[in-house]
């Protein structure tokens, strides 16, 4: 098995950052995190949506959110309106990239993996972006901007 925890951006559907373990250990999100952290602008106000697992209630996680001033938004049990748009992109990986070939071996799933997300964020074209990928309509907007 491999775990992966992403963080996909609401403005465009962009992963912003993603982090995958062999294990669903702490270091599966704080990985994840602090690569994201390295992507905000200084003075931004973010709110990171998730699921209430164990990793996004730990105090070090919390803690983490507090120090860089990133709102923590959690569905309550049962309710998952949160977490929607991520459940969504998880139910497109494993049709595009899961369901449609076998995989040697775990590396190989890795690089395919690594190969989708990119595929994902700059090539895959998405209608409410007007016919642009995640990345072209970021770039867009902020030309605009």
């Amino acid at each position: 098995k491999l775990y992966l925890s992403p963080i996909l951006d609401l403005f465009n559907g962009e992963i912003i950052s993603y982090h995958i373990e062999s294990k669903p250990i702490y270091p599966l999100v704080g990985k994840m995190l602090d690569q994201a952290l390295k992507c905000l602008k200084q003075g931004e106000k973010v709110i990171l949506h998730s699921d209430q697992g164990w990793h996004y209630r730990m105090s070090k996680y919390k803690k983490a959110l507090q120090q860089n001033n990133i709102i923590q938004s959690m569905s309550r049990k049962g309710n998952c309106l949160d977490n929607a748009v991520i459940e969504n992109f998880f139910g497109l990986l494993k049709s595009e990239l899961l369901y449609l070939q076998q995989f040697k071996d775990m590396d190989h799933f890795e690089r395919e993996l690594k190969e989708y997300i990119h595929y994902y964020n700059n090539i895959r074209i998405k209608e409410k972006l007007k016919g642009m990928s995640s990345v072209e309509y970021r770039t867009h907007a902020n030309y605009v901007a």
